[in-house]
């Protein structure tokens, strides 16, 4: 028999249906293999057993009295540690927030409590999904289960190494520039983000207000969209949750892709950012399945990458220098320094460039709309392999785009799986996008090429009592603030002082190393705008103040 661990969401639902499988006996198994495994992943930072037996305990009779709740009652779930969870430490994996205990639980946490999802604990994550791999933290970095001295891609890096490792079939995790697909592929498992207002942030901690997604990361295609349904729907605690009829994504899972119309962005991974030869292989490959399985392609074109990250940056670090600025000024070095690296950097944007770039955003989403009339959904790569964690460096934050930002900035719905195995052994995905609201056609995608696909079925093999291997940190510094000039020295302590922020010569040095690329992507940011060109966030009236039924 499969072990329990290996089974998906849809798998061990069925079995606990058909009562052939106890939800303790369930979380029971998975308890243990996180306390024989999770030494060497370091993917949890609060373990919640004693609650999860409970939950486990009620889902059982309930289940045995007739109350079956659906494909969740009874299936364990975890957090990244950014979801409040009312009574249970949540952190943010950082020392400003070591000793919060919220009074409530986030709106996406109590909908899985009302599916009769059953929380095994909270995981790390990047310092408040945002910055690392760090190791001047309060708790480790996670590990990459596929090799433990590897990345595991980030923020949402415990619930990669979670999935991957068996300890959960399914993690919430949270996606404001790749944070869920980035651990998806690195970790060889599937992660979804929605389309931005489908599933409430209400209750998380905030990245960026205007690009924060929160989805789940998963074994399978079947498994995201069955957690999807759990999860959306409108939040009136959330300014930018949207009314939308809610499908059963279930049900639009199929074998065949006939009469699909998919755009191939193959300048993403052979000119904006030249991938590896393993991973141009893996996509000619996939795109041969997708062909094979009726899928009608054509190769097309959006921005530059760089374009899209620039307007995400400005945007972005923005906000989440907004949101912490009160324990940046009181007490910085209670964050990471490489929090440090990227925030600090962000006090040399002016409110200008801000509302200039959300004008830029605007029209980066007004650009889909005609190749949302020509295509039914777009492919392009996730990641290569994951690189070793050693190999990091904070500076290269600002030096280079990604391949995953673009869709935080469109706002569409994205799939990301894996689609093969480097030369070194280590999984390779790549991303499945929709039109806006259009996540029945890529979870309709994704899963025929799984199901046509063995690359979902890989494990990684884990020493049971294993220790994570030693890893020399990164350095703080990359030596390149030794290069500024005194205008730019001038600079950033003006605008620091402005922000209220007292820097002392490191803080100094990691603001100068950011700041050439910051005043870069200010002097790229196109402001050719008419005078009637509005930002992206523009106001609305909440739907309760409007008079409509």
């Amino acid at each position: 028999m499969t072990p329990l661990h290996d089974l998906s969401i849809a798998e061990l639902s069925g079995l606990i249906a058909a009562r052939k499988l106890s939800p303790v006996e369930l979380v029971d198994a998975l308890i243990q293999r996180v306390e024989q495994y999770d030494e060497q992943t370091h993917a949890f930072i609060t373990r919640t057993f004693d609650l999860a037996r409970r939950q486990a305990r009620q889902a059982e009779a309930e289940i045995a009295s007739g109350r079956y709740r659906g494909a969740l009652h009874g299936i364990p779930f975890a957090l990244k540690d950014i979801y409040d969870t009312r009574g249970i430490l949540t952190s943010g994996h950082s020392r400003v927030f070591i000793d919060r205990i919220p009074a409530e639980d986030a709106t996406a946490t109590r909908k899985l409590y009302d599916a009769g999802a059953v929380l095994l604990g909270k995981l790390a994550t990047h310092e408040m999904a945002h910055a690392g791999p760090s190791f001047d933290l309060p708790w480790p970095p996670a590990r990459n289960p596929w090799n433990l001295a590897h990345f595991t891609g980030g923020s949402s890096s415990g619930s990669g190494a979670a999935v991957a490792a068996g300890m959960v079939p399914v993690a919430l995790g949270s996606d404001t520039g790749g944070s869920i697909r980035g651990p998806a592929s690195l970790c060889g498992v599937v992660g979804l983000v929605p389309t931005s207002g489908l599933v409430s942030r209400a209750g998380v901690i905030t990245n960026s207000y205007t690009f924060d997604h929160c989805g789940p990361l998963a074994r399978t295609v079947e498994d995201c969209a069955l957690v999807l349904e759990a999860l959306s729907g409108y939040d009136p605690n959330d300014a930018g949750s949207l009314r939308r009829p809610i499908p059963p994504y279930r049900e639009a899972l199929g074998a065949d892709l006939r009469g699909l119309r998919i755009g191939v962005l193959r300048h993403h991974w052979e000119h904006d950012i030249p991938a590896s030869a393993d991973v141009r292989t893996a996509m000619d490959a996939a795109l041969d399945v997708l062909r094979r399985l009726g899928a009608e392609l054509e190769e097309c074109r959006v921005r530059p990458l760089a374009s899209y990250f620039d307007v995400k940056i400005i945007i972005a670090e923005s906000e989440i220098f907004s949101v912490h600025q009160k324990h940046l000024v009181a007490r910085p070095k209670d964050f990471g320094a490489d929090f440090r690296s990227r925030v600090l950097p962000s006090v040399l944007f002016t409110a200008n460039d801000y509302v200039q770039a959300t004008r830029e955003h605007r029209r980066m989403m007004i650009e889909m709309a005609p190749l949302y009339a020509r295509f039914d959904a777009f492919v392009t790569a996730g990641m290569g392999e994951a690189p070793r964690i050693g190999d990091y460096r904070s500076v290269s934050f600002w030096q280079k785009p990604s391949l995953l930002t673009a869709w935080n900035v469109t706002g569409q719905p994205v799939l990301e799986l894996p689609n093969g195995v480097g030369s070194n052994g280590l999984p390779l995905g790549m991303q499945i996008v929709g039109r806006p609201f259009g996540e029945t056609t890529i979870l309709r995608i994704g899963h025929a090429y799984e199901r046509a696909t063995e690359w979902h079925r890989r494990r990684p093999e884990l020493v049971r009592g294993a220790a994570a291997p030693d890893v020399t940190p990164p350095p703080v510094l990359s030596g390149m603030a030794a290069d500024a000039d005194a205008d730019t020295r001038d600079l950033c302590v003006t605008a620091a002082r402005r922000a209220g922020i007292a820097l002392d010569d490191l803080m100094l040095a990691q603001m100068l190393e950011g700041a050439p690329h910051a005043l870069g992507m200010v002097q790229r940011l196109r402001r050719d705008h008419d005078v009637h060109h509005e930002p992206a966030n523009v106001f609305t009236f909440p739907p309760e103040t409007t008079g409509a039924p």
